[in-house]
């Protein structure tokens, strides 16, 4: 029988109903329960207070890390494992399902040893690869929980869309228990140019996609899957409760997890979409220190790059002239200077404009010093090569981030059929 996408997107995938009253499924009008109650709770925290009742049965595959925790401190695979409920195995992202490696790692294969389930690594893998591990650990069922920051070139969001696939591929159930999105649901930025797909853009979203792990789930289910010729049966998003789309993270109540080695704070992550950006230069992302994409510099730089950013007035930003010598990544051990980002207005804070501004400033008082990195990796970041080859030929910030605004209107419309929260 052929599945109508849209019907399927509206469609129970569990046999047994979830949280009476309170969580809901993929296509359901969004949830206002728990609004003006001051407390978020996630999608994982209403399943685990019916003791994972409604995953009872079911031969589950948990892809997860250390972000898939409860209020209690409790990691959801734990505390499956002390329902009853335990998992056929479990799959770890990037940084690995406990969260012990750095940028590019993984924790590789082993069986966890606080609750006996096999660990499977899922970072860099395929999603033909996936789907073999998926058969060969008998998984009818995959859970994702994982917490994004909400950047087009964070790693989690295409973990998310290959285990998708994968779990097409072998016909298995696909529960996502979503998580607010910490910098809120507002999309920014250029959208990625298919011939630039990478690990950190597959398909053509924006950079800053505005959505939950469960609204990408389900762009992705009826946008992207059809195109790689597979659909999912059973797609499921257990909804957040209490939030709403400007709600940032110090708003919510939740306990903040690394969800990676250099996203130590929710201010990290409200600058990430943007000065992840730097990542693709020469200078220092701030890798090495205590405030990583909220420190950037190199050696060489002086007062004049602060000056020059507070002088433009950029709206919900401030800028700190910084020295600081990294302990790892570029220029260890060597004394750079540079400015520390911090955000005074977040819903006058536009981070993509306010990184460009950064880059159009550093290129045009230190162009002994900026340089993109050699292999053009902010193109993949980007998305294309509109944003460096602007910048190379002098163009200012208002014309580079003027380039992208009508995909991004289009991209806006297009998403809204996808949203569940307000």
């Amino acid at each position: 029988m052929t599945l109508d996408r849209r019907r399927f997107l509206g469609a129970s995938a569990l046999a047994v109903p979830l949280l009476a009253g309170g969580s809901a499924v993929a296509g359901a009008e969004p949830d206002q329960a728990g609004q003006g109650q001051g407390r978020v709770l996630t999608g994982a925290e209403q399943l685990a207070a019916q003791g994972w009742g409604p995953l009872k049965g079911r031969k589950l595959g948990v892809l997860s890390n250390p972000t898939g925790v409860l209020l209690n401190g409790d990691h959801i695979v734990d505390s499956m494992v002390a329902a009853g409920v335990k998992p056929v195995a479990a799959f770890g992202p990037e940084h690995g399902f406990r969260g012990s490696a750095q940028a590019g790692g993984s924790e590789g294969d082993y069986t966890d040893p606080r609750t006996g389930v096999p660990v499977y690594d899922a970072y860099g893998v395929d999603a033909t690869k996936l789907a073999s591990l998926f058969t060969k650990a008998g998984v009818d069922t995959v859970v994702f929980d994982i917490a994004d920051v909400g950047a087009r070139f964070y790693t989690y969001i295409w973990s998310l869309y290959t285990a998708m696939v994968a779990a097409a591929q072998v016909k298995a159930a696909f529960v996502v228990l979503d998580r607010p999105n910490p910098i809120g649901g507002r999309a920014a930025g250029p959208l990625l140019d298919p011939k630039f797909a990478s690990g950190i853009g597959r398909k053509p979203i924006v950079q800053q996609h505005g959505m939950t792990a469960g609204e990408l789930a389900r762009f992705f289910a009826e946008e992207f899957l059809p195109g790689d010729g597979v659909q999912l049966d059973h797609l499921e998003v257990v909804q957040v409760r209490g939030w709403q789309r400007d709600t940032l993270f110090a708003r919510t109540g939740l306990n903040w997890v690394l969800p990676s080695p250099n996203m130590p704070t929710p201010d990290t992550a409200l600058v990430y979409p943007g000065t992840g950006m730097f990542e693709g230069t020469v200078f220092s992302e701030g890798r090495g220190t205590t405030r990583p994409f909220e420190i950037i510099g190199a050696p060489g730089l002086d007062w004049r790059w602060r000056e020059k950013l507070e002088d433009l007035q950029l709206p919900g930003a401030k800028f700190r002239e910084v020295y600081f010598v990294p302990t790892f990544s570029k220029f260890v051990n060597q004394t750079c200077g540079g400015v520390q980002l911090s955000v005074s207005d977040p819903r006058a804070f536009d981070a993509i404009r306010t990184a460009v501004a950064m880059l159009v400033t550093a290129k045009a008082l230190h162009p002994d010093v900026f340089a993109w990195r050699p292999d053009n990796y902010i193109d993949k970041l980007s998305g294309s090569d509109r944003l460096r080859t602007a910048i190379d030929a002098g163009a200012g910030v208002d014309e580079v981030t003027g380039a992208w605004r009508t995909e991004l209107a289009e991209f806006d419309r297009r998403r809204r059929h996808y949203l569940l929260y307000r």
